[in-house]
């Protein structure tokens, strides 16, 4: 998945963005507050990492702006502001989360799932339907409940598309959520993709709607009674790139 870094200092910014890419996330990492307005504007981001002290334009103006524009952009503040007030502003702004410096990476990567299941109206880490399940913690993928292995771009797409089960996402969308700057996207990125998605998942899983794109069906033909029964072994998505 695709996030957005704005962050001012290079050393913090360079060890989370190769610590967030590490784990499979797509970065695109801006070190003052009016490039990240022009990226927040441009891009389609799971969620942003919002740093508040930032040069030419203050986090929390940031922040102001993209929610008057009806930005709903899951973002997580991570700053070394320690005051109420600070914590409190950004919460009023529209701050999903408040993560205070210095802090565990770990921790960080399970307020990044918080706030995307929040975005989603899911109070749980698994999404998906009868068929397929992504456990958005773990990074399992279970089909008719056996386990498959994708890649990190594979999960990606898988992400996408069930966010909104049932809604068709063209090419340019997918290829926004988990491609970022400066990665070479050939012509038919997500066309592989896919294919090797539907050997592993099943040919019906993900459907092309000609002309217009991809979707995965929000209430497929519930599984047989053989597969139901399946056990339900689980196994972690690969971080390699497809």
């Amino acid at each position: 998945m695709r996030v957005l870094l704005v962050e001012d200092d290079d050393m913090i910014g360079r060890s989370l963005q190769q610590a967030l890419e590490t784990n499979g996330w797509s970065v695109d990492w801006v070190r003052d507050g009016l490039l990240a307005q022009s990226a927040l504007a441009d891009g389609a981001y799971a969620c942003v990492l919002l740093d508040l002290g930032l040069p030419r334009r203050d986090g929390l103006e940031v922040l102001r702006q993209a929610r008057v524009r009806g930005d709903a952009t899951p973002v997580l503040v991570l700053t070394a502001r320690d005051g109420l007030d600070d914590r409190i502003a950004g919460l009023d702004l529209g701050a999903d989360d408040y993560l205070l410096k210095p802090y565990e990476f770990r921790e960080l990567l399970a307020r990044m799932r918080a706030v995307i299941r929040r975005r989603d109206g899911s109070a749980h880490s698994v999404i998906g339907n009868a068929v397929v399940q992504l456990d958005l913690t773990t990074r399992e993928v279970l089909v008719n409940g056996e386990a498959s292995a994708l890649s990190a771009r594979e999960y990606a797409l898988l992400h996408a598309l069930l966010e909104r089960p049932g809604a068709i996402l063209s090419r340019d969308q997918l290829e926004n959520r988990i491609y970022g700057w400066g990665e070479e996207v050939m012509s038919n990125a997500v066309d592989v993709l896919i294919h090797g998605m539907r050997k592993k998942l099943g040919a019906d899983t993900i459907r092309n709607v000609r002309g217009l794109g991809w979707r995965i069906a929000a209430a497929p033909p519930a599984a047989s009674p053989a597969l139901a029964a399946a056990p339900q072994a689980a196994t972690t998505a690969s971080g390699d790139p497809a």
